[in-house]
């Protein structure tokens, strides 16, 4: 039985590369997260875990798998790569199956032109598969080199953090209702 009302959000930062700027929204994401009262945030950087290509004896794939099956929501953090996500993130949820399960996942995207939002539309697919819900909101950031002060802000901060504000509380729904209905009635895949 469920003994807390927080949400245990995970945001999962999914580019490894070298002088990435994933960790730049995903902070910005974190800090409009951490606003809610009934949201607890675990920030995830892929770049800091070793994930096999398989799960024998993996340390970091068995604490990741802890923590993604502890949390009730997800927010993916995504560039674009090559009109699709990077194959870091793929690695990440392909080793993982239970843990997705009956749980809403969001998106906050980065790229040029387009936003990241190639890489959400083929995220949302892999989701759909593993019996996770997606929310219909993203927050894409095109052109993102133009999108972010020195401080690590956006420049278009108000409207930003109402896109982050409607994201975070279609998440905050599915998340409460389907962690409810997980309890009562566990999921069956």
């Amino acid at each position: 039985m469920e003994t807390t009302t927080q949400l245990r959000l995970a945001i999962i930062v999914g580019s490894t590369r070298k002088d990435r700027f994933g960790p730049v929204p995903a902070a910005w994401f974190a800090q409009q997260a951490r606003s809610y009262d009934d949201m607890s945030v675990d920030v995830i950087d892929l770049a800091e875990l070793e994930l096999p290509n398989s799960l024998d004896g993996s340390t970091d794939a068995d604490k990741l798998a802890d923590r993604l099956a502890t949390a009730d929501a997800f927010v993916i953090v995504t560039p674009e790569y090559n009109h699709s996500y990077p194959a870091s993130l793929k690695t990440a949820i392909d080793h993982y199956r239970h843990e997705w399960q009956a749980k809403p996942v969001a998106f906050v995207s980065y790229g040029g032109m387009a936003g990241g939002l190639r890489a959400v539309e083929h995220l949302r697919h892999v989701f759909c598969e593993l019996h996770a819900v997606t929310v219909r909101d993203t927050i894409s950031f095109h052109n993102f080199w133009e999108r972010f002060d020195d401080n690590g802000e956006p420049t278009d901060a108000a409207s930003c953090a109402s896109a982050a504000k409607g994201m975070l509380d279609q998440l905050a729904w599915w998340g409460h209702a389907l962690r409810e209905a997980r309890t009562k009635r566990p999921y069956a895949a």
